[in-house]
């Protein structure tokens, strides 16, 4: 399917091309194996020397087809699909660091990834410094080490909202011979395609806009193809030199601007096996079918929340990149489609958390729930919930406040989800 088409195709049409007498649509290849006539035939996959689908850990004509699609709504070279979001940026860092490698990464990220990195990966020998992004970029470069690897960020931090400056980060990351690998679980393909900006890897949590109704975990790592691996060998003998576990062969020498994903695929997703299941690709595909018409709707309602809460003087502050005014409404213009951001509204209530709380607890159609980025409008207090792993110091360096609400603006009527906000509001008074 050619990326030329526009996403609203791509998101319909890309990924499977049914021939004469298949499926129109994409089938559930619910089989962890598949037949082949010859044992040469088998031995030729198992040494990569050709592809195909012989175990269903490593790939799934299923998984295939919608990495395929969103590798095409990225605008990447190709894709892998991952059993969960907090997979795809383990695997997306995993795959070109090992213990003794260092990595940089904002202090504006997703709470889980923060704990991935601040706790999970020194354990493994893989050292990660934080930096704030609003730095110059001689602070967040003097952060660089000989041994560094990457540099991580998120397109729109969860829960902060924070727009991250891209080609400002990418070229950072290529000034040191390293790839920018970004998060685009908030602003999804449909609003940025951060590849345009300069980035290297993209990841997903596949399990919020592209699924969009919460049926099915899921992550995504999406390879742009741009970064020189083979310009860089000293940094990622990984990728450059003999792996010996595949009778000596060098992935970027073998699959050229396959040689990231391919690694990922035959070799952490063969010895770690976080794999998406089929059924649950099968959803998100679904979901990937109708993400060009949710997506606008999310943000237009959310651009409604906003506007409705910035008025309110119960409200104490307000954090929304749509916003005129709002400290990334410039920077949104200029990287997302027509500034459009995501439908996540950030917001604080007077009185502090105990306030928030009791707002919170008043909502009628908004749900409490540990999720965001689907249909129906959620709301969440993450400094109670998803960060409350975080110390009170780590929550400030992750610009977590204590009376954060996270409001997930769902594609509900946006005059019926600014009454259930106004009828709460009247209920803390």
């Amino acid at each position: 399917m050619s990326q030329e088409l526009r996403p609203e195709t791509l998101c319909v049409q890309a990924g499977w091309t049914p021939k004469k007498g298949e499926p129109r649509v994409l089938p559930i290849y619910q089989s962890t194996t598949f037949k082949y006539e010859t044992s040469e035939q088998m031995a030729k996959l198992f040494d990569l020397e050709e592809s195909g689908f012989f175990y269903t850990r490593l790939q799934n004509p299923t998984n295939e087809a919608v990495a395929a699609k969103i590798a095409a709504l990225e605008g990447g070279v190709a894709a892998i699909l991952t059993s969960s979001g907090q997979a795809a940026s383990f695997y997306a860092v995993l795959n070109i660091c090992e213990a003794g490698d260092h990595i940089v990464s904002s202090t504006s990220i997703y709470g889980g990834t923060y704990n991935l990195f601040a706790v999970t990966f020194p354990k493994m020998g893989i050292q990660v410094s934080f930096v704030d992004q609003e730095a110059s970029e001689e602070e967040i470069k003097a952060a660089i080490r000989p041994n560094t690897k990457a540099i991580f960020a998120e397109t729109v931090s969860n829960p902060t909202l924070c727009v991250l400056d891209i080609k400002k980060f990418a070229d950072i990351a290529h000034s040191s011979g390293v790839p920018l690998i970004v998060d685009n679980t908030f602003t999804t393909p449909i609003n940025c395609r951060p590849f345009e900006f300069g980035a290297d890897i993209v990841t997903h949590s596949t399990t919020k806009y592209m699924d969009g109704h919460a049926t099915a975990v899921g992550g995504v790592i999406v390879d742009s193809g741009n970064f020189d691996w083979e310009a860089h060998s000293d940094k990622f003998p990984g990728l450059t030199e003999p792996d010996p576990s595949y009778h000596g062969l060098a992935y970027t020498k073998a699959f050229g601007k396959g040689a990231y994903i391919t690694k990922a695929t035959v070799q952490l997703m063969r010895d770690l096996g976080s794999i998406q299941s089929p059924q649950n690709a099968f959803l998100l595909n679904l979901g990937l079918e109708t993400l060009h018409l949710r997506v606008p709707r999310h943000c237009e309602n959310a651009q409604k929340v906003a506007e409705f809460l910035q008025s309110q003087d119960d409200v104490a502050w307000i954090n929304y990149p749509g916003l005129p005014g709002d400290k990334y409404y410039d920077l949104a213009q200029k990287q997302f489609r027509d500034g459009q951001s995501c439908g996540v509204v950030t917001f604080g209530i007077k009185g502090g958390r105990e306030r928030a709380i009791k707002f919170m607890d008043s909502l009628k159609l908004a749900a409490i729930v540990t999720h965001v980025a689907d249909s129906r409008t959620c709301v969440l207090h993450p400094a109670s919930h998803t960060h409350r792993q975080l110390t009170d110091e780590q929550l400030i360096e992750a610009g977590v406040r204590p009376d954060l609400i996270r409001f997930s603006v769902g594609t509900e009527a946006a005059e019926d989800i600014i009454a259930d906000l106004q009828q709460a509001l009247e209920a803390i008074r």
